[in-house]
């Protein structure tokens, strides 16, 4: 659990790092039926496997091939996994939620973001919110890392008190997933790397401007997103991510109430793409396609 000055940390700067949250014999299952789908994305060219909704589970890096298999994310492996619900649906992390939350806690989405040894996946500057829009911002993207991380395999890199600010990620009417690169630089200079170890999680608000660059190492770089929310913050849109899960209390009780903050909220385009990578994928093309 979080200690007083741990709960202090999130709240002024929109994010905090929770050592040896998850133990080792669920860090193993959790590897093991990730190696397992990996192992099955030799067999595929294009992506692959089903959620709720029709888009593919099985998110596959361009460059993905038989011989170096890159399976870049698993959408919602909770519907299929019981290693991975055993630890986002019980124990610490949606008691640690509830500490940051209040009591009563509910499950919105979930997926795993690897990036294999040299591979060129990189996440543009982004706030979560502005994809999954709610009624109030009681919002929380767990991170549990499944292998160690740093700058050198393409760690996530948060931009501390920006949970606080408000950006677009809209660009010549089109949504396009992230915030203005002209900010890239400033968000440089202000972002910290979050570094931890295997069973780690990190906690950061829904708000929070976040990226994380390339993985140039030889080691694999594995972590799991997964986001929750106060019961009565109630979605605005659709689950870009459905699952039967959606919903699901994993701390406290359910909310009949929908307790709305003031606010404007520039709303999400609902992309019908695989993930969300392809959306800033398509912008950087763009982008560069303008520059010739």
């Amino acid at each position: 659990m979080l200690s007083e000055d741990q709960i202090t940390t999130y709240h002024e700067r929109g994010y905090v790092l929770a050592r040896g949250v998850v133990p080792a014999a669920q860090l193993d299952a959790m590897r093991a039926e990730l190696a397992a789908w990996t192992e099955e994305s030799r067999g595929h060219t294009e992506n692959f496997g089903e959620i709720l909704g029709g888009k593919a589970r099985f998110d596959l890096q361009p460059g993905h091939t038989a011989d170096n298999p890159q399976l870049r994310r698993v959408a919602n492996p909770v519907d299929i996994s019981e290693a991975y619900r055993n630890v986002l649906f019980e124990g610490p992390v949606p008691a640690i939620a509830a500490q940051l939350l209040g009591p009563d806690v509910v499950f919105h989405h979930f997926k795993t973001n690897t990036k294999a040894p040299g591979s060129a996946t990189r996440v543009d500057y982004h706030q979560d919110h502005a994809f999954t829009p709610h009624t109030n911002d009681d919002m929380i993207t767990v991170l549990v890392l499944l292998d160690d991380m740093d700058e050198a395999n393409g760690c996530l890199t948060v931009v501390p008190g920006s949970h606080r600010e408000r950006y677009s990620h809209w660009a010549d009417g089109r949504f396009i997933g992230r915030i203005d690169p002209a900010m890239d630089a400033e968000f440089d200079a202000r972002a910290e790397p979050i570094r931890g170890s295997a069973g780690d999680v990190c906690f950061m608000h829904n708000w929070a401007v976040h990226g994380g660059g390339p993985n140039l190492s030889a080691a694999p770089r594995s972590l799991l997103i997964c986001d929750l929310s106060a019961a009565d913050a109630k979605p605005l849109c659709v689950n870009p991510v459905p699952t039967p899960h959606e919903g699901r209390v994993v701390h406290g009780q359910a909310s009949r109430v929908a307790r709305l903050t003031q606010a404007e909220l520039e709303m999400p385009e609902i992309y019908s793409d695989d993930s969300f990578f392809v959306i800033q994928e398509r912008e950087a093309q763009a982008r560069a396609k303008e520059g010739t």
